[in-house]
């Protein structure tokens, strides 16, 4: 369908969104790393380069992605192996256990394990009371590396499990048969047939796990591992306009995300391989033996008891009433929840994150929906740029958007330090926009075009058949977007922590940052987060219901 006037003025309208909320922070931030006092200059860089302190901390965040890249990859491809190629009783509850750990974001889940695995925590006083070792383990190898790779690691998982997945599912099984034929078996199937066609979705994968881990914020300030570049820029957010050296810094982390971004749509959409019998792709599922059941349990039963001991960790410590030096809290309460509404801090932090995340679900739906129309149901020029663009955010770190909100609008009516309401919403929204694309997108591509022709050919207006014929129909694909949407951003951490400067203005994940400098704040900020934790779960489960499989999309670059 050709686009129409309006449809292009809403295009308009998007990329001048775009262009402002997205485009111009990173602009911002290139041109003030290489311009000072009016003057070109690569000093700021060369000071980058001669900074052994720097140097030390971009070589532990890239250590720290590729180790949780790796991890993660030797978990989750014989997990999506597992999914997708056998079929056993129970698979679709082993699926679900799989997803659990997205429930909680590690930033969370650090509070929690800190109390479980610390010096004297429930670990090592059960390891020491029955006798296996004489010394508390110092777990986290005291620069606190481990507890962070640890914790990405059980939390990151599932999502390259996701990409892994759906990649799997779409091969051609009459490919491997006819490898087969040819005499080709066990690994030199997998490693010259299977593992090739996979590769687009790994890679994807891979990629969004190393951008998450190389820049997460959350983690590392739980931990106090502070050599770490997503820290160092933090820190230099109070002296921007004093030393730009924090902008140095960014552009690295942006030229890092941008060629991993390019990279990736390059093997995505440069390197496809052609699927021929795809009706038959369920041949290649195979009934589990009982032995290779048992295994199966087995696996992922270990796997996801291991990935959930972060989440047992908060509910435990949020119940807890006194919990220092035993192994389990000695008593138990349910009174920090009850404080939730009467803290003045809790209080207010879910009133903001209720209505800072409800707004920026609001936009996104708007926004995204009236995107995948325009990608799927029109022929508007310049669809690469439109796809490339609102898929962006995935690639571009919180961190790098909230430091460059911060840069960009300082003295201008959006300035957050007097009031970070417009941009944390808008932050949010950016954030979470290629997630409500994605599964309306997926909606759109599903309904037959001609219901709409038929709908038109009646005499129904363009914007009449959109609300009565297409919206009903993709309805449950917007609202497993906007679940997405709205919880991921009541749990954001990056802009939440960079953009409220005020007390009064601070999300949930602000609040329990600044809550576990105080005496019984791990306990509230635990009850907090396992609140987080329920909501984010229900949201996920209803998505996993609404978009099945296609739940792997949503998070791909």
């Amino acid at each position: 369908m050709k686009a129409t006037r309006g449809q292009i003025l809403f295009l308009a309208a998007l990329l001048l969104f775009l262009g402002l909320f997205l485009i111009y922070p990173l602009a911002y931030i290139l041109v003030s790393s290489v311009v000072v006092d009016g003057r070109f200059t690569l000093a700021f860089f060369g000071m980058l380069i001669s900074d052994q302190a720097q140097w030390v901390a971009f070589l532990n965040s890239t250590n720290l992605g590729l180790m949780v890249t790796l991890a993660t990859t030797v978990i989750s491809i014989p997990l999506a192996y597992i999914m997708v190629r056998r079929e056993f009783r129970g698979k679709g509850a082993l699926s679900a256990l799989i997803l659990a750990p997205l429930v909680l974001p590690p930033f969370v889940g650090a509070v929690g394990m800190r109390q479980m695995f610390a010096r004297f925590g429930s670990i090592n006083l059960l390891l020491m009371e029955t006798g296996i070792i004489d010394q508390p383990i110092d777990w986290f190898g005291g620069s606190g590396m481990t507890g962070v790779v640890v914790l990405e690691v059980l939390h990151l998982y599932p999502i390259m499990y996701l990409n892994v997945a759906a990649a799997l599912a779409n091969i051609d099984p009459s490919l491997e048969e006819a490898a087969r034929n040819a005499g080709a078996r066990g690994f030199t199937l997998f490693r010259r047939i299977v593992f090739p066609l996979f590769l687009p979705g790994y890679f994807a994968g891979a990629s969004i796990v190393f951008i998450w881990a190389f820049t997460d914020l959350g983690v590392p300030l739980i931990f106090d591992y502070r050599q770490v570049v997503p820290i160092q820029i933090f820190d230099m957010l109070t002296q921007l306009h004093e030393n730009p050296s924090g902008y140095t810094l960014v552009v690295v982390m942006i030229a890092m995300a941008m060629g991993l971004f390019y990279v990736t749509k390059s093997v995505i959409g440069g390197n496809r391989f052609e699927m021929m019998a795809r009706g038959h792709v369920g041949s290649s599922i195979k009934r589990a033996s009982k032995t290779e059941t048992v295994l199966i349990y087995g696996f992922i039963l270990t796997v996801s008891a291991t990935a959930l001991i972060p989440h047992l960790s908060v509910i435990i410590t949020s119940f807890s009433d006194r919990w220092v030096m035993t192994v389990l809290p000695e008593a138990y309460t349910t009174r920090f929840y009850g404080m939730l509404l009467e803290h003045q801090l809790t209080a207010s932090s879910i009133r903001n994150s209720i209505m800072l995340s409800g707004l920026s679900t609001v936009l996104d739906v708007i926004i995204g929906v009236s995107i995948a129309f325009l990608l799927v149901r029109t022929r508007i020029p310049g669809k690469s740029i439109i796809d490339t663009l609102t898929m962006l955010p995935l690639a571009v770190p919180g961190i790098i958007i909230a430091f460059g909100y911060v840069a960009a609008f300082s003295g201008t009516w959006l300035d957050p330090r007097d009031n970070p309401v417009p941009l944390l919403i808008i932050a949010y929204a950016v954030r979470r926009l290629p997630y409500m694309v994605r599964s309306a997108y997926a909606g759109f591509q599903q309904i037959n075009v001609n219901l709409e022709e038929a709908a038109r050919n009646v005499g129904a207006g363009a914007v009449a058949t959109l609300r009565r014929i297409t919206l009903p129909l993709i309805y449950s694909h917007i609202l497993a977007g906007g679940l997405l949407c709205f919880s991921f951003a009541m749990l954001e951490v990056a802009d939440s922590i960079i953009l409220a400067f005020e007390e009064k203005y601070y999300p949930i994940t602000k609040a329990i940052f600044t809550l576990l400098g105080r005496p019984d704040g791990a306990y509230i900020g635990c009850a907090l987060g396992t609140m987080g934790m329920l909501l984010l779960m229900i949201s996920l489960f209803l998505a996993h219901r609404f978009l099945g499989r296609k739940l792997g999309e949503i998070f791909r670059i």
